[in-house]
């Protein structure tokens, strides 16, 4: 599972990883608590938003984008906080935790560390194929779950999986989600 943590928007895309070393699209989205609603609430939402969807897709590991630069203090502060509430949502259902810079997610994902948000889309589309294009958050977040991907070793892999069962995918919840958190105010 990949995250592209936010105050306004955190994205979040699942993949799998093949026993071929595949990677195959499980399902992305985006959580958007309402912006009238106080930090703290906002906060919580997207715990609990990260919370459901790792007990729906069962995720053994999750990366988590790291901030390379900040517009100013609080920008840092506030994106700082929603990644700890997924941190904590990850570390609460005991997945391993990854961090990567956009840098490198870009660099794992469409081979240059500087590229647009819209080669990012671009790339998810032509890798993943999902049903439906995803948004730029969750497209941030499936690159996020690709980088991810791309650095485990078999060996990392293999132990992962000997310490937890892969979930049955028969009853797998929907492709692509989109959530507006609260009642829209």
């Amino acid at each position: 599972m990949g995250v592209d943590p936010g105050i306004v928007a955190t994205g979040f895309g699942v993949v799998e990883l093949g026993v071929d070393g595949s990677v195959l699209y499980r399902g992305s989205g985006v959580l958007r608590p309402p912006r009238w609603q106080s930090l703290s609430l906002r906060l919580q939402q997207i715990y609990h938003g990260l919370c459901q969807q790792i007990e729906n897709f069962s995720p053994l590991l999750m990366a988590v984008e790291s901030p390379f630069y900040a517009k100013n203090v609080r920008s840092a502060m506030l994106l700082g906080q929603a990644r700890g509430v997924a941190i904590l949502a990850a570390a609460e259902a005991g997945m391993e935790i990854q961090e990567y810079s956009p840098l490198e997610v870009k660099q794992a994902v469409v081979g240059y560390g500087r590229a647009g948000k819209e080669q990012v889309q671009a790339m998810i589309r032509s890798i993943l194929n999902p049903p439906q294009p995803p948004t730029a958050d969750a497209a941030d977040a499936l690159a996020v779950a690709l980088c991810l991907a791309h650095s485990l070793s078999w060996h990392t892999y293999l132990g992962t999986m000997g310490r937890k069962r892969l979930p049955s995918r028969t009853s797998s919840p929907p492709p692509t989600q989109n959530f507006n958190l609260g009642d829209g105010r």
